[in-house]
């Protein structure tokens, strides 16, 4: 096995993954959000360079050729199980079933891989699944900037009575505390990162089932 900076990055982004989800174990929110929201940029970003890299440089391996999907997956599942497991409840009904479509697939490609052993090369990554991580990644990004400014929005209200907080977002009084901006970047984030990630599912869909299509004569059993 190799170690190039490359294969380092994709270990970074690999490590990175659960330390996700570990923020929210150590951290009160919304700084919980904060450090999860830095980290799984920079972790994203990195699956753009170690690629890039590994190209330019000439150093493609099989223990990046390996692990760069593994990360790439092991990211967007935590992250995934993160914003569910910790959205409020009008949310979560609306993340559960895009969630649950990306999660399968994971699960469904990598069997299939794993079936078809030394011909899973028949499955090499396509465009349209490069374009659906990528969709992935910046839902993910933004969604976790929902709660960014959800939590701020409720940290700058604290104490306030509920009539005087209706005063400030209806413009009678005036807004020192931003209240009305942490408002609407809460409900347009979460709206822009809610569409995105169902149209992150849907080119999920698609591409599980290219993947599939491409399987479908490894799977046929030979006649009798």
């Amino acid at each position: 096995m190799t170690l190039t900076l490359p294969n380092i990055l994709t270990i970074v982004r690999l490590v990175a993954a659960p330390m996700v989800a570990v923020m929210f174990l150590y951290f009160t929110r919304p700084y919980a959000d904060w450090f999860a929201l830095i980290l799984f940029v920079s972790a994203a970003i990195t699956d753009w360079f170690d690629g890039y890299l590994a190209r330019a440089w000439k150093q493609e391996t099989k223990l990046g050729a390996m692990l760069d999907p593994i990360a790439d997956k092991a990211m967007v599942v935590i992250a995934l199980m993160v914003i569910v497991g910790f959205s409020d409840v009008y949310w979560t009904p609306w993340l559960v079933l895009p969630a649950t479509v990306i999660l399968f697939r994971e699960v469904f490609v990598s069997g299939l891989r794993e079936f078809l052993g030394d011909t899973a090369g028949t499955l090499k990554v396509t465009p349209l699944a490069k374009w659906k991580t990528t969709a992935q990644m910046v839902a993910i990004a933004v969604l976790f900037s929902r709660g960014i400014f959800e939590h701020h929005l409720v940290m700058n209200s604290y104490g306030m009575d509920p009539e005087l907080i209706a005063q400030v977002m209806g413009g009678e009084v005036e807004d020192v505390n931003g209240l009305r901006f942490y408002y609407h970047a809460m409900v347009w984030s979460g709206r822009v990162g809610l569409w995105m990630l169902w149209i992150a599912a849907a080119m999920t869909l698609v591409s599980g089932y290219d993947y599939f299509r491409k399987a479908t004569p490894y799977l046929k059993d030979e006649s009798a």
